[in-house]
């Protein structure tokens, strides 16, 4: 009896997480929605691009932030290099004849680097982006234009992946658009639990100082606004550009987001009280996204438990299911199989990767921040298609 209720319990929460609650979320999109007031007015903005040795991104970056249809006299460029020993500096100095402003901080993490730049910023609005993304000509005007309405205190922008070739570089983008899109419905409704790290924007008197050790500054600092009142929504036309990654980092990012959450838990309590409007959401998303594995490990440790006819269905199924996760390292790419294992094996190592946030809790934070890794024909795709 105790087991099948357990299998039970685990079953509908493992739906929940995965279906039930993506679908209620769309339909409080849909039918509660709360329009952004946007405007056309240009006002003055201050770009920070925290950097630590990513000379080989950095050229094109800066070029993508210059191509900006927005107006350079409102435009102040800064960027933060921590501690950068690959020749990032250089690159950027020989950019100063163009007004982008370069300060060289002591390796210190990208918090504080951010703390420094937001010293430095002189504008109304901080647009905040890492260097690995390209920005469409169109970003900051579109991310400028939410502010118009006086409940906005973030916008994130939309990040693209650009198209895979393998099967793992699909199936990573495909879970990038659905995260995305998961985001999107919230900022529809009312607010993200966040924004997007790569491109966001952000109202200069709202902006604290972060703690060194943080994991999710694009959590933390938009999360402290929410408490203030204000929403925090996605303009899905103020684009930039990603490489497809392999399955290898998405997982050590994974990591880090999700160590991340437990910390932002525990910053801010009130994510878990009648102080947060969005309590129901929270829980559904951001905490069920932590309990998915256990809930899996308890589906999985339960049903062997049930009536016999049952447990071999139930038990079979699962282990059909991991050993495809298992065996798709060994498929050759155009095996038909693939189609099937390699989305499968994306989920479970998603799985694993949460377990494994929960080392926040003893290790030090700053070693979970491990370099991305992209494949090295990603590295020369100058356009492409975009994963969008």
């Amino acid at each position: 009896m105790l087991s099948g209720l357990l299998f039970l319990f685990g079953v509908l929460l493992v739906a929940h997480v995965m279906f039930g609650y993506p679908l209620i979320l769309r339909f409080f999109a849909k039918h509660r929605a709360k329009p952004v007031l946007k405007g056309d007015r240009s006002t003055t903005v201050s770009l920070l691009l925290p950097v630590h040795n990513g000379a080989p991104f950095i050229r094109a970056k800066l070029l993508s932030i210059l191509k900006q249809d927005y107006p350079r006299g409102l435009l102040q460029i800064v960027v933060l290099s921590d501690g950068s020993t690959d020749g990032t500096d250089r690159i950027v100095d020989e950019f100063e004849p163009l007004g982008v402003e370069l300060i060289r901080l002591p390796r210190g993490g990208k918090p504080a680097a951010l703390n420094a730049g937001f010293k430095r910023a002189r504008h109304e609005i901080l647009v905040l982006t890492d260097v690995r993304q390209e920005l469409d000509p169109a970003c900051i005007k579109n991310l400028v234009r939410s502010f118009n309405d006086p409940t906005v205190g973030v916008v994130s922008g939309e990040m693209l992946i650009r198209s895979g070739v393998t099967h793992e570089e699909v199936d990573i983008g495909l879970y990038w658009r659905f995260e995305s899109w998961m985001r999107n419905q919230l900022g529809r409704l009312d607010s993200t639990f966040g924004a997007t790290g790569p491109i966001y924007a952000i109202r200069r008197e709202l902006v604290v100082e972060l703690p060194v050790d943080i994991l999710l500054d694009d959590v933390y600092l938009p999360l402290t606004t929410f408490f203030r009142g204000y929403r925090l929504v996605v303009d899905e036309t103020a684009r930039v550009y990603d490489h497809p990654a392999k399955l290898g980092s998405e997982f050590r990012r994974k990591v880090r987001t999700l160590a991340g959450n437990y910390q932002i838990i525990k910053r801010l309590p009130r994510l878990l009280g009648w102080q947060n409007r969005l309590w129901f959401h929270f829980v559904s998303y951001k905490l069920g996204r932590l309990l998915l594995p256990y809930a899996l490990l308890l589906v999985a440790l339960s049903s062997v438990f049930l009536p016999g006819g049952v447990a071999r269905f139930v038990v079979g199924g699962q282990i059909a299911f991991y050993g495809l996760a298992a065996l798709d390292m060994w498929l050759p790419q155009r095996f038909i199989l693939k189609r099937i294992s390699s989305p499968i094996r994306t989920f479970v190592v998603m799985m694993i990767a949460a377990v494994c946030a929960v080392s926040v809790f003893f290790v030090p934070p700053k070693q979970l921040w491990k370099e991305s890794t992209i494949l090295p024909a990603a590295k020369s795709m100058a356009a492409g298609n975009d994963g969008g």
